[in-house]
């Protein structure tokens, strides 16, 4: 019996793809400075530029109140003393040199939202997901699947011969307290800020002149291992470590992964740190380390992307359709209406 039901053209690319330049293409996350209002290719530049001096004020402004506390307090001014002590080398052990470090790096993250709130994408959510804000339960989740993994890799890492962090833990009373203090507390935005101004601020960048997300993955890739002063093996894990970063933000719409990948990552580091195992100074990896750490983060990027798919995280945002304040006649005119001639 045949049907009597009116058929469906076949679908095209031409009639079934739908391009961004029409205003109604989802973006996916690296592409979201497309939906800027009024968005020019040097705009993202500029909030960068800005972003780099509303930076420099705030370290300008942290050393003035060292100068300050130092004038007020001799004491102070001793502690600063050994944090500058040695041939041009801080010991990154020492919480006093340690956690002034990461709250500095923490800094990049109201400079960069201050930078886009005054040129940039609006909200200001965009940096941290398509949905426009931070998705906080998704965030939690990724924290909590990284961190069974991360625990796991480092039961591994006692019993596997060749590794670092293999060592007898220590209990130092307040510099262990300080540092476990830092790992908690302040590493969480340090890691934060490295996601926002790399897997953020970098790939929406970038993203916004190439539509492929392999350029907005990789381009950034060098800047960040430059940023970590390692040798080469350590370098080849930081690499690795940026990529998958870049693919997670990519794959699942927004930070909230690649930031715990990044916050359980350094947090595992500064705890060890903490009971002295590991050096927070040492810039050598061992090949067993190298390959233990890529495996941990192979499998926790496979895990989370799993999860964004079971949880069914958003990865892409619509753009609004019309511009504000310009409602085309046939939608005035209400859903029925004909079609204007032409």
């Amino acid at each position: 019996m045949m049907s009597t039901s009116t058929p469906h053209p076949p679908r095209t690319s031409e009639t079934a793809a739908t391009t961004e330049t029409d205003g109604t293409a989802p973006l996916a996350y690296h592409r979201l400075a497309r939906g800027w209002a009024g968005y020019r290719w040097w705009k993202p530049l500029l909030v960068g530029v800005i972003g780099v001096g509303i930076y420099v004020g705030f370290m300008i402004a942290a050393m003035l109140g060292v100068v300050i506390a130092g004038l007020v307090s001799p004491g102070f001014e001793r502690s600063m003393d050994r944090v500058l002590s040695g041939p041009g080398l801080m010991d990154m052990n020492d919480p006093f040199v340690l956690i002034p470090m990461l709250a500095s790096l923490a800094l990049m993250i109201p400079a960069l939202w201050l930078a886009t709130l005054i040129l940039g994408a609006k909200p200001v959510g965009l940096l941290s997901s398509v949905v426009g804000r931070l998705r906080w339960t998704w965030l939690l989740w990724c924290l909590g699947a990284a961190l069974v993994i991360n625990v796991i890799a480092q039961f591994v890492a006692q019993v596997l011969p060749g590794t670092t962090e293999a060592g007898e833990f220590r209990y130092d009373g307040g510099t262990t307290l300080a540092l476990l203090a830092a790992a908690l507390l302040v590493v969480p935005f340090q890691a934060a800020a490295e996601e926002y101004v790399f897997r953020g601020y970098l790939m929406q960048t970038l993203g916004g002149w190439l539509r492929h997300p392999a350029f907005a993955i990789l381009l950034p890739v060098p800047l960040f291992v430059i940023g970590h002063d390692y040798e080469l093996l350590g370098q080849i894990d930081i690499a690795v470590f940026a990529i998958a970063a870049g693919w997670l933000s990519w794959r699942t719409g927004g930070l909230e992964a690649a930031m715990a990948l990044h916050i359980v990552g350094n947090a595992s580091i500064f705890v060890f740190v903490a009971f002295g195992v590991a050096d927070a100074n040492a810039d050598d990896v061992g090949l067993v380390d190298l390959l233990l750490s890529v495996a941990v983060t192979v499998v926790t990027v496979l895990v989370l992307a799993r999860l964004s798919q079971v949880r069914n995280i958003q990865r892409r945002r619509r753009p609004e359709a019309v511009p504000l304040g310009r409602v085309p006649e046939t939608l005035q005119q209400g859903k029925g209406a004909a079609e204007p001639e032409r």
